[in-house]
């Protein structure tokens, strides 16, 4: 009876994992509407149609949502574009940034309407969170995912909750109280800590051992999912190697689901160092850098020794694939879009439909 329930048990680890595929096949697309008040148009095989239903006709599944507390990116938008997605039949990831422009490891400042002390920032980011996971519901679009900041390695909410100005014993607490705000307005949302660098195996580490060591802050059971970016272009260390080093190792220590929540790959690019130089910036590169990731992430399997479930990697969402204007996305490189300049879509928007 003990070897037919751990028959049974690994067999629904291989549907978890999909055997044949990642579960989520993600998109941000956040700047959809920022994209369509100025203009921009789309075309799919020489038909005009809206780049979110575009992504979803090639397989997206996912789509990840910004949230600032101002600007371009408030509530109302996210809302807004969290209503296009569900209507073309994707999920929600919601990436809250907890400020009022982008959020990072380089920047992380407390929104401007928000206090400035750690007394009154728990509350209120326990209340936002709650409040925002409400709007959503209240709107018949539930969170799937939940993002508790974004690129967090340095800390939120600086300077209260910056690493390297006060520890990790503000920063936890500040991330335990919008774990329980998120479950105080969704029991059924699975809660989302976004780290930069998932290749990084030493930063990782010791980030989540500073800040699961704090009393009275987070948990490792406030922790439904790990996020993770890795992008190709900001040092060269970021190897598909290094990346299955890193969550092999990290998900062997915490046995937590995971996902890479942002990548992308140059159609054109020069004078930039990538990280996997056998790969050429081009349309077809960008294709297989996604399904190389998508295979690396296929060989992290940690079986839990007891049903078979294990750790399982979710899925990858591919960074702003249609932001034309943008298209250096943050980078070095020229041009990282899914879409030429015209608003075409190039043959590498196929990766979403990818046995990923």
């Amino acid at each position: 009876m003990v070897t037919f329930t751990r028959c049974l048990g690994f067999l629904a680890s291989l549907a978890a994992v999909g055997v044949h595929g990642l579960a989520y096949h993600c998109a941000d697309f956040s700047s959809l509407l920022v994209n369509e008040a100025a203009g921009i148009t789309y075309t799919d095989n020489g038909v005009p149609e809206r780049f979110d239903t575009i992504l979803a006709n090639h397989g997206a599944n996912l789509a990840r949502i910004r949230v600032w507390t101002a600007g371009d990116y408030n509530l109302s938008a996210a809302l807004a574009v969290a209503k296009r997605a569900q209507g073309v039949g994707m999920q929600l990831l919601v990436d809250l940034h907890y400020s009022d422009s982008w959020a990072d490891p380089g920047k992380q400042y407390i929104p401007s309407s928000w206090p400035t002390d750690l007394a009154g920032l728990l509350p209120t980011i326990y209340n936002y969170t709650r409040d925002l996971v409400m709007a959503f519901n209240a709107q018949g679009t539930p969170i799937t995912f939940l993002q508790i900041g974004n690129e967090i390695n340095s800390g939120i909410l600086w300077p209260v909750g910056e690493i390297s100005q006060t520890g990790y014993g503000p920063l936890s607490q500040l991330l335990h109280s919008g774990v329980m705000g998120a479950r105080a307005g969704s029991s059924t949302l699975k809660t989302m800590i976004h780290l930069a660098n998932g290749w990084d195996l030493p930063e990782l580490t010791s980030w989540y051992q500073g800040v699961l060591s704090v009393e009275g802050g987070l948990t490792l059971a406030d922790v439904d999912t790990m996020g993770f970016s890795f992008y190709p272009f900001y040092g060269t260390g970021a190897t598909l190697s290094a990346l299955q080093t890193s969550m092999m190792n990290i998900t062997q220590t915490y046995r937590k689901n995971f996902m890479i929540v942002e990548t992308d790959w140059p159609a054109v690019c020069s004078g930039v160092a990538l990280s996997e130089p056998s790969i050429p910036a081009s349309v077809p590169g960008q294709e297989t850098w996604v399904e190389d990731i998508r295979n690396t992430l296929q060989n992290v399997v940690i079986d839990d020794g007891e049903n078979g479930m294990g750790v399982v990697a979710l899925g990858i969402c591919y960074w702003e694939p249609g932001w034309i204007g943008n298209a250096a996305l943050g980078s070095g490189c020229q041009d990282n879009l899914l879409v030429d300049s015209a608003g075409a879509t190039r043959p590498s928007i196929s990766m979403f439909s990818l046995d990923m």
